[in-house]
């Protein structure tokens, strides 16, 4: 049996570009469902770096303090080892405003917060367990989404005004659009683990590269999350070596862990991430719009993909909030200056990653690391940060900060005391300009000057979920 429902804004993926926007726009009183694959966030991420900008905007929501109460480590300096010696590459003490550091935090915790604060806006609603299947459509517009329970099985459509899609690299929605991104090509995968870690170990991060050798190492505390770099599409040739193969590389490479390699003890322990780069050459149609992975696939070189898909979401919330309140749709112009306004940090950032493709990690993958001799001194480039600290804080904002850093519109933000409350109705983006004063309310027909009700669209309405939790851990 087909169930039909309603909402203004159908998000699609509840990653961090999802629940960020999901929040923003359920703040500006608009009508927003989140539809999640997964029963809940608990899942193996690799990449759960919170950098400077997502802090700046967290403390802007009024989400801040309790950001902090998460468990986390904190880097505050990147620092690699090579054959010629330890060198610290980024300073992020030199970082403007109150974060300097990059927080280390698992994703499920970051994503459970955000969830928190946007269930308590009446006009915020997350579906678990909610499978997109398909696109809904009117001639050439996008109307919605058709979705399946992954629990009960039953199918549903969700009728929305605009359809997000946030749902990553491999994203469905962009699948059923018809739209094919612009690959450009990576010279490595990543084969992602665990290992043991010791109190007495180095704490933050390590990097760690070698002629023929790369891996990172993340702390999370009792243990390391481990990443080697390996080249692209030989993942299936090197596991035929079997697994002592890979303790054997790893050990060889990082001596003091030689002795928690034997931890590893088959291929299941080994997760292989299938690197892209990609971007799409037009993130919209009618009715629809793509950010973060789903518009741009990032590379892991700067681990700056989960910032990068969050500013998109607060660009996207903060231009269409307004034409959302008015009309519970947008145009097509409205969507393209979400494009012009996230395209160009995008394209920089995914240009910089592929010089470093290009110029250190395909000429050093494809090196024979038995042959090849081991280089003696640092690279003339790292001996300059060596030099001249001073030039550490270059990298240091352009991973922790970016290009084109986002801020929440006034409309969206909260003191850490009133963030846990929902938001008057009066709380609307201005027509004059989406980063004013919220705009007076308009009162419903019928009803005095306090009633007051979010745009639906086509007069529609979804109840708020009874069902909506945080999930259980087992």
């Amino acid at each position: 049996m087909m169930n039909n429902e309603r909402t203004t804004v159908c998000v699609v993926g509840g990653g961090p570009a999802g629940m960020v926007l999901g929040l923003l726009l359920a703040r500006a009183g608009i009508q927003v469902t989140v539809l999640e694959k997964h029963a809940d966030f608990l899942r193996d991420f690799r990449g759960d770096t919170v950098h400077a900008s997502t802090l700046t905007l967290l403390d802007e929501l009024g989400l801040g303090e309790r950001f902090a109460q998460l468990p986390q480590r904190r880097l505050d300096r990147v620092v690699v080892q090579l054959d010629g010696g330890t060198a610290q590459l980024t300073d992020l003490s030199r970082l403007p405003g109150a974060h300097q550091h990059i927080a280390l935090v698992p994703q499920w915790d970051f994503l459970d917060l955000l969830a928190d604060a946007a269930e308590v806006e009446p006009t915020f609603t997350l579906r678990r367990n909610a499978e997109v299947v398909g696109l809904l459509r009117d001639g050439g517009r996008v109307t919605g989404v058709r979705y399946r329970d992954r629990v009960a099985g039953t199918e549903h459509e969700l009728v929305a005004g605009l359809t997000v899609g946030c749902d990553g690299r491999d994203s469905a929605v962009r699948e059923a659009a018809g739209l094919s991104p612009r690959s450009f090509g990576v010279p490595m995968d990543v084969w992602w683990f665990r290992l043991t870690r010791r109190a007495d170990d180095p704490a933050g991060g390590v990097g760690r590269f070698s002629t023929g050798h790369f891996a990172v190492m993340i702390d999370r505390g009792d243990y390391w999350q481990c990443g080697y770099l390996i080249r692209k599409g030989t993942d299936v040739a090197l596991r035929a070596a079997g697994i002592e193969e890979l303790r054997r590389r790893f050990a060889g490479l990082l001596p003091w862990m030689a002795d928690r390699v034997d931890h590893l003890a088959t291929w299941d322990d080994v997760k292989l991430l299938n690197v892209k780069l990609e971007r799409l050459r037009r993130w919209y149609g009618d009715g629809l719009l793509l950010i973060g992975d789903a518009a741009h696939a990032m590379s892991p070189v700067g681990g700056v993909g989960i910032n990068l898909a969050v500013a998109d979401a607060v660009a996207t919330a903060r231009l269409l909030a307004a034409p959302l309140r008015r009309a519970g749709r947008v145009s097509r112009t409205d969507l393209r200056r979400v494009q012009l306004r996230r395209w160009w940090p995008t394209a920089l950032i995914q240009t910089g990653q592929r010089l470093v493709h290009r110029a250190v990690l395909g000429r050093a993958l494809a090196a024979n690391p038995a042959t090849a001799a081991a280089r003696t001194g640092l690279p003339l480039p790292i001996r300059l940060l060596q030099r001249f600290p001073v030039l550490q804080g270059i990298p240091a904002r352009l991973v922790a900060i970016g290009p084109l850093p986002e801020h929440a519109p006034q409309w969206a933000r909260r003191s850490p005391e009133s963030a846990s409350r929902p938001a008057p109705r009066s709380f609307a983006p201005g027509t004059a300009s989406q980063d004013s004063p919220p705009s007076a309310p308009q009162a419903t027909p019928g009803g005095g000057a306090d009633a007051v009700r979010p745009h639906t669209g086509a007069g529609s309405a979804i109840p708020h979920s009874p069902t909506r939790r945080k999930p259980t851990r087992s």
